[in-house]
């Protein structure tokens, strides 16, 4: 059987697996160690053994617990509180502000977590009921929620950069500096849509009375502003030393979970209650990492031994005769179909393999150096979107199970379309404009 037809088996082997609902990662490792078996026979399953001990060297992926960990310690901490309440002091007197606040809570919270469930749960126990209380539309408050939320895979600290950095043999420092300019551009368009949006039609997020107005003084901004710098120093304590190479990326984790516990002990509200459940929601997170992280990386080696990505590359340009903007086009256009069913795990460990070694040899105007950086922020991006679409949105579900009776799943679905209409602007303009991406990890690294 030619080496072509075998790779393809094994990639439809998997998708035909799926469907069974087992999990992800005992698919592709299942899938990957007996295609390696019937090729190579008993030595085959040494690939398995092999990428597991390359997981357990790979030093920097001991930052994944620590950055889950704290943001769980913040969750759980209610630490989130003090930041929606500085918010809601601050913009609530503009049209849409508290839903402006909620998109900044997010981005803050994405800065010290790196999931999207972290900010799904905080949007969804601090900022919904508040929005709903206040008279802001359905749709609008369950769409900021889960737009603001989804840019927890962008913001640095990404889980999601770290486990693309791993199967694409990239620096993971470098591809979360590329996330922060294009996080925080989203992050601008999310408000810029909200603010345009109830400006012009006040009823759907209206701004703070005029009676709530005049009871807020001066003294209770600056003391909102005060309890509400808190996880800004955090995030500061912990991002600072490492972008200027005083310590480690796993040394920064390290001192962003320090600062968060100080900083719940002096706040007085860590407790063993708090420590258990971060703890257990910790473990169980990173476990799931390490599991898909491994599978992909014995799926891959599959890959590698059978000159798939070659066979793969020979197929698009050779035969086909696509162009090189063309083939990164389609990748994107196969990522947003695969999300409509699949999450930003699964679809990074399937494709992969066969995605980010094609992309490098792609003559797109990029330096070599630069081209799986500025891909990683694509392929998060289009993840981002792919969180949103129907009919089987990870942050839709989740915005589901937090979300009261009266939100329907039509609201729900609704309630994304001009969201996902934004990022699907912000991903064309950052694969137009490399340098959105690029510019600032080429200036923190230059050489």
């Amino acid at each position: 059987m030619p080496y072509e037809m075998i790779a393809a088996l094994m990639f439809s082997t998997m998708l035909l697996m799926m469907m069974t609902g087992q999990r992800v990662f005992g698919i592709i490792g299942f899938v990957a160690v007996v295609a390696a078996i019937a090729l190579w026979g008993t030595g085959g399953h040494n690939m398995g053994f092999s990428a597991a001990m390359k997981l357990m060297k790979w030093y920097p992926l001991l930052s994944l617990p620590m950055f889950v960990f704290m943001g769980y310690i913040m969750s759980e901490s209610r630490l989130a509180d003090d930041l929606y309440r500085m918010f809601h002091v601050w913009f609530g007197p503009i049209p849409g502000g508290l839903a402006i606040g909620t998109i900044l809570l997010m981005v803050l919270i994405s800065a010290m977590n790196g999931l999207s469930v972290a900010g799904m749960a905080i949007g969804s126990t601090i900022a919904l009921p508040e929005l709903l209380r206040r008279g802001y539309q359905k749709e609008m408050v369950t769409g900021v929620i889960q737009a603001g939320s989804s840019l927890g895979i962008l913001i640095p600290p990404s889980v999601v950069l770290v486990l693309y950095a791993m199967i694409a043999r990239a620096p993971v420092s470098e591809l979360w500096l590329a996330g922060v300019i294009p996080g925080l551009m989203m992050a601008a368009m999310f408000i810029l849509y909200v603010w345009i949006r109830c400006t012009i039609q006040p009823n759907i997020g209206p701004a703070m009375g005029p009676e709530e107005r005049a009871t807020i003084t001066r003294a209770d901004k600056l003391h909102a502003l005060r309890a509400g710098a808190l996880p800004f120093i955090i995030f500061f304590a912990m991002m600072f030393p490492f972008i200027y190479g005083w310590t480690s990326l796993v040394e920064s984790s390290v001192i962003g979970v320090a600062a968060t516990i100080v900083a719940a002990v002096l706040k007085g509200r860590f407790n063993g209650q708090v420590f258990e459940v971060a703890t257990r929601n910790t473990l169980f997170i990173s476990c799931m990492f390490m599991w898909v992280i491994l599978a992909a990386l014995a799926f891959g080696a599959v890959f590698d031994g059978l000159g798939a990505v070659k066979a793969i590359e020979s197929l698009f340009v050779e035969k086909l005769g696509f162009g090189p903007w063309t083939i990164l086009i389609l990748m994107q256009v196969s990522f947003l179909l695969m999300g409509m069913f699949l999450d930003d795990t699964a679809m990074l460990v399937i494709v992969a393999p066969l995605y980010v070694p094609l992309v490098a040899t792609l003559d797109l105007g990029i330096p070599p150096e630069d081209v799986l950086i500025w891909y990683g922020v694509l392929y998060t991006i289009t993840c981002q979107i792919a969180y949103l679409t129907p009919p089987f949105g990870y942050n839709l579900f989740l915005m589901r199970a937090f979300a009261p009776p009266e939100i329907t799943m039509g609201d729900i679905y609704r309630s994304v379309v001009p969201f996902v209409l934004v990022m699907v602007l912000a991903l064309a303009t950052i694969m137009v404009f490399p340098e959105i991406a690029l510019w600032l990890p080429n200036k923190i690294y230059p050489n």
